[in-house]
């Protein structure tokens, strides 16, 4: 087990890049804002299964192998790029949502799940940060923990933090909720503005040199 000063850090510099804006961040948001917070976390849940998978490959030592494959990275990095471009579309053709009470959409829990799952895994940056962060704090002097359970353990808090950020954030959104209720000119320049977003996004991880 890292020392606790170690932890601290780790858990200090997770937090902050959790908050960063970035594609997790917006797809949480959108959902709060348009269908609620219950929406917002199910996505966090996607989200989260996705980073538990990146971790296990971390610490299985896969990811290496992919970093150096700029084949398969750049087929991964370009899934993203398709997914995102979805997304836009998604939003940009969305329509109004007429909601009564706390009726929210929420009539189909596994595709939101998927929808945060697919997101976090068609994103290459987040194979290339984990790969590039969790190794800092670990350390070959911890008797009888081997590195590879070392980033385990790491990446498994960091996903409990992603977690708890993205719910916060979830709720701390949801209310707004209330405000564009039946309030068709609200809800279509959201939808525009997530749409240009995501395309700002898209274009950004085409762009991109991992």
């Amino acid at each position: 087990m890292p020392s606790i000063e170690t932890l601290v850090t780790f858990i200090s510099m997770s937090t902050f890049l959790c908050f960063l804006p970035g594609p997790d961040n917006v797809l949480v948001l959108n959902q709060s804002v348009i269908n609620g917070r219950k929406s917002g976390i199910l996505i966090t849940i996607g989200l989260c299964v996705g980073l538990v998978i990146h971790t296990s490959l971390i610490s299985l030592g896969i990811t290496a192998i992919i970093q150096t494959n700029t084949v398969v990275l750049d087929v991964i990095r370009l899934l993203g790029v398709f997914y995102l471009s979805y997304l836009a579309w998604e939003a940009f053709k969305a329509k109004p949502i007429y909601l009564t009470g706390k009726n929210n959409t929420l009539h189909d829990k596994k595709k939101l799940i998927k929808k945060g799952l697919i997101m976090n895994l068609s994103n290459p940056k987040v194979i290339i940060f984990f790969l590039a962060f969790l190794p800092q704090f670990t350390t070959d002097n911890v008797i009888g923990i081997s590195v590879s359970l070392q980033l385990l353990y790491l990446g498994l808090i960091f996903v409990v933090i992603a977690f708890i950020v993205f719910t916060l954030m979830s709720y701390l959104s949801g209310f707004l909720n209330d405000v564009i209720y039946n309030k068709t000119s609200i809800q279509t320049a959201l939808n525009k503005a997530t749409c240009l977003i995501f395309i700002a996004l898209a274009i950004n991880l085409f762009l991109s040199q991992f």
